[in-house]
């Protein structure tokens, strides 16, 4: 089984590439588990058609986690993908991490997690222990680095290099960085820019997703890119990430760049 997460920060992307992503493996007749580790639970509504299935934590809130079965909390949708939902608290209370670990702790009991590839789509904002989880327990091993080339997108994925590069130094960590992928925001030299961070780091830009229209009108009509528009470039972006993925062997224990070294970076590649 291989299981990989996506870290970055909210709103650059995460979902869409991660459910784009299970799509183009899926197509390879792969079976493909998705859980969605964001408390906003978006992570697998365009695999489910729309559909905004019930979060793990909100189910163990009305019902408790020892009555749940299978079926509860995992969901079918396209080309067979199996969806999870790891959900959050109430807003204003309680930790957005929990729901991670108590969705792993029920997923285990359960027995649900077997899959061909296991694919986490994680907030990586912050790097708590909640979050941090799927690297901290070995669920997670390979870690691909969602960004752009925005200061506070490379700012949050250069901190989740700081979380790998600390959790490595435990006897049985076992994730590794595996790559950075950069979600473009048509920024100037924005691709060169992004490739020189991974490189800084330690690592490499394994994919370079343009902004394109396609994304949003999939969006509007509920499916994936894969779905929507199976014949489109961008499509065939997210199954040259597809197989990227699969055979990707180059891991690493990242080296964080320090702040000044970051903002350095950013500043070299602004037109003035």
């Amino acid at each position: 089984m291989k299981q990989i997460a996506l870290y970055g920060k909210g709103g650059i992307g995460k979902s869409t590439t991660s459910a784009n992503l299970s799509a183009a493996l899926a197509e390879q007749g792969l079976g493909v588990l998705q859980i969605g580790c964001d408390p906003k639970h978006d992570s697998t509504r365009m695999l489910m058609h729309g559909t905004w299935i019930p979060t793990v934590l909100d189910l163990i809130r009305e019902r408790g986690g020892n009555t749940l079965t299978t079926d509860d909390v995992v969901y079918t949708g396209y080309r067979g993908i199996r969806c999870v939902e790891a959900g959050g608290p109430e807003p204003g209370i309680g930790c957005a991490g929990r729901g991670i670990i108590a969705t792993f702790q029920v997923l285990e009991q359960l027995g649900a997690f077997s899959a061909d590839v296991v694919v986490y789509d994680v907030l990586g904002d912050v790097v708590c222990g909640g979050f941090a989880m799927p690297m901290r327990e070995g669920y997670a091993e390979e870690i691909y680095l969602v960004t752009s080339g925005e200061l506070m997108s490379l700012y949050a994925a250069n901190n989740i290099c700081k979380a790998i590069n600390r959790l490595t130094q435990r006897p049985k960590c076992t994730c590794r960085l595996a790559g950075v992928i950069c979600n473009a925001k048509n920024i100037e030299r924005e691709e060169d820019l992004v490739r020189e961070f991974a490189e800084r780091i330690g690592s490499k830009m394994v994919a370079y997703i343009p902004r394109d229209r396609i994304v949003q009108l999939a969006e509007v009509n509920k499916q994936t890119v894969l779905e929507y528009a199976p014949d489109s470039a961008q499509a065939a972006t997210y199954r040259t990430l597809a197989e990227v993925v699969l055979t990707n062997t180059a891991l690493t224990i990242p080296t964080p760049l320090e702040l000044n070294e970051l903002e350095d970076l950013a500043f070299r590649y602004i037109s003035i």
